[in-house]
């Protein structure tokens, strides 16, 4: 067992590494317009070296681009601009937490969120940390009401 690995498998440096790399998928799609089957090839490859959790990282990268106009609209309530006015770190960041909130249930909320921070905070702007947070922490106030209000307790 690695150094870090929980009693289910699931060891979460290499989730991290796959949410790093997963947002540098959805960005690289985002700009370049390229195919989700050539990113997640030409990233697969790459990631074998990282130790990354490839499952995971796939999931994301596909389901991101299966969901996006889904995504996207669950969202919009939450932005104060327009989804493609939205810097596209932060942007590819947001679709990915989204999916994350919606989809990956197995996934506590309060990670998602943390690790959505600390990778845009890695990435993005600046501040885009901040405006990431405010939207993702409405966003599963509604997304994963029974868990957030559980959590609050």
């Amino acid at each position: 067992m690695s150094r870090g690995r929980r009693a289910d498998g699931i060891d979460p440096v290499k989730r991290s590494r796959a949410r790093r790399r997963a947002l540098q998928a959805v960005y690289a799609m985002q700009l370049s317009g390229t195919g989700v089957r050539e990113i997640v090839a030409q990233f697969a490859h790459e990631q074998a070296h990282e130790e990354a959790d490839l499952q995971y990282f796939e999931d994301l990268v596909r389901g991101v681009a299966a969901h996006r106009a889904e995504l996207d609209a669950s969202l919009s309530p939450y932005l104060d601009r327009g989804i493609e006015e939205v810097d596209a770190i932060e942007r590819a960041m947001l679709r990915i937490a989204a999916y994350e909130l919606q989809h990956r249930i197995d996934v506590p909320y309060r990670v998602i969120i943390d690790e959505a921070l600390r990778t845009t905070k890695r990435f993005g702007s600046e501040h885009g940390h901040t405006f990431v947070n405010g939207v993702l922490d409405r966003g599963a106030a509604d997304w994963r009401a029974v868990e957030v209000k559980a959590g609050r307790l």
